[in-house]
């Protein structure tokens, strides 16, 4: 080897032990400082806003999602600015607030946005609001994204409802001590997203005559998109769809022993495959475009759901 390309091999070393580091950061991050005294303090502060109100329905409200909230009666909105520990969505499109109400007869806990590793929360912070709703009376759970399509089998305006995850470099919430009045140690996750439940919202959804389709979500922590190399590793992966939230949530939930159902709204196709760039304001676009058909198959389908 020459001297160039031995600097350029001890140049791509150091880069790799870079990230190599970055990597275990993320494996190695602790949740005990998140104890069950935090999280539930975060609930009572938010119960002493509510008048006896018991939420049996959550709902996590990705990009493009937000047009649910006008089908929600008796709306109480409590920003999470004044909740204590509770951290606040810098991102736009997630507008950052709870919203209690109910469609129909089934009383709901709603979040108007959610928060992300890549904004630099921990991931016990991310999932603080799902273990909240848990403690506030929430049985099931609705979370809902704006997802990449990997699949050849999708396209941009497809919902996709999950039936399955891909955890890509992404912390696991249960790391460190175990919050014991939540959960077990070792909870099951090989039924992550209740069959049951996403049956029925692939009936609703023909029954609405809004295309559902079905598949396999992969969580990365962003904010950069995936490149064309990582597309084609998660493809081969199994992975249909792929995101920057979303995994994260739904292992605490299952830990704390809430249903989970979730859908993923494809703005666009993945890195690569099409010639161009990939960008938030077409994410948001293709949100504001498709609302009407996700607001109708979310109003829809929670009157059905008993908690």
């Amino acid at each position: 080897l020459d001297i160039l390309n031995v600097t350029e091999l001890l140049d791509a070393l150091v880069a790799l032990g870079t990230k190599l580091r970055l990597v275990l950061s993320f494996f190695t991050l602790r949740s005990d400082f998140m104890d069950y005294k935090t999280i539930l303090d975060t609930a009572n502060a938010i119960k002493e806003k509510l008048d006896n109100f018991t939420p049996k329905v959550a709902i996590v409200l990705g990009s493009g999602f937000g047009e649910v909230i006008d089908s929600i009666e008796n709306k109480v909105e409590i920003s999470y600015k004044d909740v204590p520990n509770m951290p606040v969505s810098t991102v736009a499109g997630h507008k950052g607030s709870f919203i209690f109400g109910n469609i129909e007869n089934t009383k709901l806990a709603v979040m108007n946005g959610r928060v992300h590793l890549y904004e630099g929360y921990s991931v016990d912070q991310v999932v603080l609001p799902i273990r909240v709703l848990k403690l506030l009376g929430c049985e099931t759970i609705i979370l809902t994204n704006a997802a990449g399509g990997i699949s050849y089998n999708l396209k941009a305006g497809d919902l996709m409802a999950l039936n399955d995850h891909i955890s890509v470099f992404a912390p696991n919430p249960l790391i460190g001590k175990n919050i014991d009045e939540l959960g077990t140690r070792f909870p099951d996750m090989s039924c992550a997203y209740d069959r049951e439940l996403t049956k029925l919202l692939s009936d609703t959804a023909i029954k609405c005559g809004i295309p559902l389709k079905e598949g396999v979500y992969a969580q990365l922590t962003g904010p950069s998109y995936e490149t064309p190399a990582e597309i084609r590793m998660l493809r081969s992966l199994g992975a249909d769809a792929v995101g920057m939230s979303t995994v994260c949530e739904v292992i605490a939930a299952r830990h704390c022993g809430l249903k989970v159902v979730a859908m993923s709204l494809i703005t666009n196709l993945a890195c690569g495959m099409e010639n161009k760039e990939l960008n938030h304001k077409e994410v948001q676009e293709m949100g504001a475009n498709i609302t009407p058909k996700i607001s109708k198959l979310i109003k829809s389908f929670v009157p059905l759901l008993k908690g």
